[in-house]
């Protein structure tokens, strides 16, 4: 491997703490927002291999399109006045620094999906969902890369904190390498096909992928709208809870597809005391795992996960798994719904990488409606399915890799024939999460003994039930499994 930023040999700094630490301490003015943010600018100075750049250079983080300092030490200042004012009373993501996906609208900002097709775009308007957190007090550090339009699984102008030469994972690539590399205590991110899970998994951080439709989309850039789920990271799954609550502020959205899910309910944001606390908990794995090649040090993680589950108390059984939905099916929502939205960018197509103009011309052959409707037919069978086999087999949870391997060698995925979709490694456990809308928590199951990297697992369960896989999440990472990046300040 590379020279790398190894996350857990940081030093002592504010900008180690997680969002729930640095929480307590600004309500309890042990520290301020304005000190967060420094440290978490300093931090970004020394870790991210210089200014932001479109390209990334090899030896580089480049976690981020664009910084904000002065827009942060703004929103720093209001939230030490806020929590000066409202005590205990203030938000508690008040002072909270916070990096956005590249794809999430800052009414007055630029707004690219780390493209030059969209150079000199402003957003008009914030998006929802950042809306709600801006209102809760968090302070905006800047907007991070993403894989161009959010079409891929690799981000290759960023680089891997653990190993610069490796990918961080994409689409929501620059957000999982903040994190990782102790830039920023949280992050926005969104998934399609994996797209927040994918780089948490090879980083070494948590996400949740909310219900579809828990989260409104309005004000963010879309990849295929059916399938898109914006959602939070950080490096716990007890800061994503946090973080997802507030988001989760104001109501879910309505789906062509699927009514709203039903209501999320207050989510947990610790874990369960004594040392069962997953008694009485059926987990499942499946024999998914065996369709496709995983990495040893993959399925060692899955082993850990696996005997972490059944040390505090879970009933772990091994089941067939229900058929996921037939790779046309996907390749047709999913690229149908892609051109549709890129139709208006027609006369900016040489400003395109090359992989994504190729899907961008795919949409040419999906653009028949009966076929685009039979697949999207056929995902409600599929989805119907999945939530029978979950009531049938008395399953709470499903614990799946969350990808087949540790980060690989940067630098392809930009590449002429590199399109993703049907077959494409990256997706083989996560896409199928996208199509049910199920809730998904991802989170790390160490680090590979071959490759000395992050490795992740996921847990499912059907729809509406975040607090469900939450609460397993955060009991795991108390207990037997866990977090891998960087420790909060004891």
């Amino acid at each position: 491997m590379s020279d790398a930023i190894t996350p857990a040999a940081s030093t002592s700094s504010p900008a180690d703490l997680d969002v729930l630490r640095a929480a307590e301490l600004l309500r309890a003015r042990e520290l301020s927002a304005a000190e967060l943010l420094d440290a978490c600018l300093e931090r970004i100075e020394e870790r991210n291999g210089g200014e932001p750049t479109f390209e990334g250079a090899p030896g580089a983080v480049n976690a981020w399109v664009r910084l904000y300092p002065d827009i942060a030490a703004e929103h720093a200042r209001e939230a030490d006045d806020r929590l000066a004012r409202e005590g205990a009373g203030a938000p508690l993501l008040c002072g909270v620094p916070i990096g956005v996906k590249d794809l999430y609208g800052v009414a007055g900002l630029p707004l690219t999906a780390s493209s030059r097709v969209l150079e000199g775009n402003v957003a008009d308007a914030d998006a929802t969902t950042w809306a709600r957190l801006r209102a809760h007090g968090m302070v905006l550090v800047g907007h991070t890369h993403t894989h161009e339009f959010a079409a891929g699984g690799t981000t290759d102008q960023v680089g891997n904190p653990w190993a610069l030469d490796r990918t961080a994972g994409g689409s929501s690539g620059g957000s999982a390498a903040a994190l990782a590399a102790g830039m920023v205590p949280a992050a926005l991110g969104s998934d399609t096909c994996g797209s927040l899970r994918i780089p948490s998994a090879v980083c070494g951080t948590s996400a949740i992928k909310p219900t579809h439709g828990r989260l409104p989309l309005d004000g963010i850039i879309p990849l295929a709208s059916s399938l898109d789920h914006p959602g939070p990271m950080a490096r716990t799954i007890a800061d994503c809870a946090a973080l997802l609550q507030a988001m989760a502020e104001g109501g879910a959205a309505s789906s062509p597809l699927m009514p709203p899910p039903a209501g999320m309910g207050e989510l947990p944001l610790t874990a369960r005391a004594g040392s069962r606390p997953l008694a009485g908990l059926r987990v499942a794995v499946t024999d998914r795992v065996g369709k496709v090649a995983v990495d040893p040090d993959v399925l060692d993680g899955l082993d850990r996960a696996r005997r972490a589950c059944d040390a505090l108390g879970a009933q772990v059984v091994e089941l067939a798994a229900a058929p996921d939905l037939a790779g046309h099916d996907l390749n047709c929502i999913f690229v149908a719904e892609m051109a549709a939205y890129h139709a208006r960018h027609a006369d900016a197509r040489d400003r395109y990488r090359a992989s994504i103009i190729e899907l961008v011309d795919l949409g040419s052959h999906f653009s028949e409606t009966g076929a685009y409707l039979g697949a999207q037919w056929q995902r409600a069978q599929m989805t119907a399915a999945w939530e029978a086999w979950f009531a049938e087999h008395r399953v709470d949870v499903l614990l799946d890799p969350t990808v087949p391997m540790p980060a690989e060698p940067r630098g392809e995925g930009y590449d002429a024939g590199h399109l993703g979709g049907d077959g494409d490694p990256w997706i083989a456990f996560t896409a199928t999460w996208d199509a049910t809308g199920f809730p998904v928590a991802a989170l790390p199951a160490g680090l590979g003994a071959r490759s000395g990297l992050p490795v992740g697992v996921s847990l499912v369960a059907p729809r509406g039930r975040e607090a469900l896989v939450a609460q397993v999440g955060m009991d795991l990472q108390a207990g037997e499994l866990p977090p891998v990046a960087p420790a909060p300040l004891s």
